[in-house]
C-alpha cells in the first residue's frame, strides 16, 4: 500500500471516523475500530443497523477517516449481505479478540466498506 492513510493505519487500533449528521448536517467525529483488507477499510457499527453513524452514512456516504496525522475522504458503502458481513466480523474477531468483540458489538448485522484509493 503506497498511500499515506494506509501507512498511518498500520498497527493502529482505532481510526477517527467523521460523518455528516442526517438531521443537523454537521460533521460528527468518533473513534471506531476498523480492519484493513487489501485497499479498503472495513467498519462494523457497534449496534449494527441501529447505529446513528451508520444511519448517517446511508444518507450521506462521504466520510473521512483519520489516523496518525493522515486523513482520507472517501465514499462509504454499506454492506448488508450476510456472508460479506460475517467475513468482516471474522476479521474484527481476529484483530481485536472474540471476547472483546462480543462485549462491544451486541449486534452486527451490517458493515461498511471505505475504499482507500
Amino acid at each position: 500500500m503506497t498511500n499515506a492513510i494506509g501507512d498511518a493505519l498500520q498497527g493502529v487500533r482505532e481510526v477517527e471516523l467523521t460523518v455528516t449528521g442526517r438531521k443537523t448536517g454537521r460533521q460528527i467525529s468518533r473513534p471506531v475500530w476498523f480492519v484493513l483488507d487489501e485497499d479498503s477499510v472495513f467498519l462494523v457499527p457497534v449496534t449494527g443497523s441501529d447505529s446513528e453513524w451508520y444511519k448517517n452514512v446511508r444518507q450521506t456516504p462521504m466520510v473521512q477517516l483519520a489516523a496518525n496525522g493522515s486523513a482520507l475522504s472517501s465514499s462509504a458503502t454499506p454492506i448488508t449481505d450476510a456472508d460479506r458481513v460475517d467475513h468482516v466480523v471474522t476479521m474484527f474477531r481476529d484483530k481485536y479478540g472474540a471476547e472483546q468483540f462480543a462485549s462491544y458489538y451486541p449486534k452486527h448485522n451490517v458493515a461498511v466498506q471505505v475504499p482507500l484509493g
